[in-house]
């Protein structure tokens, strides 16, 4: 774990209320993994308090670390005004990533908003061409391109809630067409991240099917690190111990391993 100022190389808008964040940190570059996250200070001084945690979005040319943020309050209203030279405090990799796809194993992208943030990051380490990225958004003014966010050439499905774009209704209706499309000879495995009702789609969907699932998070965080207490989220009645920490023992799980029915 690393706590630096980070030079912004840019913070660019790519979609609506949405940008892209560049922060230069080759310590963190070093040390990143898919499904991991970072912490940024994002105002002078102690206002506001807390840190905010975001996805790392990738990574580029060893030494700039990818954020994919969307607009949704105080603090990433501070951080869409920030420009390039200035700098931001940034503690990370934090948390535990995805377990990499196997040989044999067709991986299957499942974003929901902003959830495509750490997808996208995964994405990028995975054989071109091996994979398939839906992604599901409000609306077509709120789809984040992917190529504008270096990642280019992929099998991309698009869904929207309102039908102005792609396939009308909810991502998870592209993933139950796609898993249905599979035979016995392939083993897909799915990859989600998204609100939590989606997730909860999802694990559904991929339990009826016996289908290897990992899904990302997506939690309030005062701290980062599991001394607030303030991510806890049930286990699976399996388990022996009752709670995980999203932040210490996620964001990324195991679909298995968490008690869906009161998440």
């Amino acid at each position: 774990m690393i706590e630096q100022d980070s030079e912004i190389v840019f913070n660019k808008r790519v979609a609506a209320d949405t940008f892209f964040l560049g922060l230069r940190s080759p310590r963190i570059v070093a040390e990143a993994k898919p499904g991991q996250f970072v912490m940024l200070r994002v105002g002078r001084g102690m206002d506001p308090l807390l840190r905010r945690p975001f996805s790392i979005c990738g990574v580029r040319d060893d030494d700039l670390v990818l954020i994919l943020y969307r607009v949704v309050g105080r603090g990433t209203t501070i951080m869409c005004d920030v420009r390039g030279g200035e700098s931001l405090s940034v503690l990370g990799p934090l948390g535990s990533g995805f377990e990499m796809p196997h040989k044999g194993e067709k991986p299957i992208l499942v974003a929901g908003g902003m959830g495509i943030a750490p997808l996208i990051f995964l994405a990028s380490t995975i054989e071109p061409g091996s994979f398939r990225f839906l992604a599901g958004f409000g609306s077509g003014e709120e789809i984040v391109a992917t190529d504008e966010v270096g990642l280019s050439g992929i099998d991309l499905s698009i869904s929207t809630d309102d039908g102005s774009a792609g396939h009308r209704g909810l991502v998870t209706e592209l993933l139950e067409n796609r898993l249905a499309g599979f035979n016995g000879n392939i083993n897909p495995v799915v990859f989600a991240c998204g609100p939590l009702e989606m997730l909860k789609g999802v694990a559904a969907m991929t339990a009826n099917k016996d289908v290897q699932c990992q899904v990302s998070l997506e939690a309030s965080m005062a701290c980062g690190l599991g001394a607030c207490q303030g991510c806890a989220i049930r286990r699976s009645s399996e388990q022996a111990i009752a709670y995980y920490h999203v932040c210490q023992d996620g964001p990324v799980f195991d679909v298995n391993a968490l008690d869906w029915e009161r998440l």
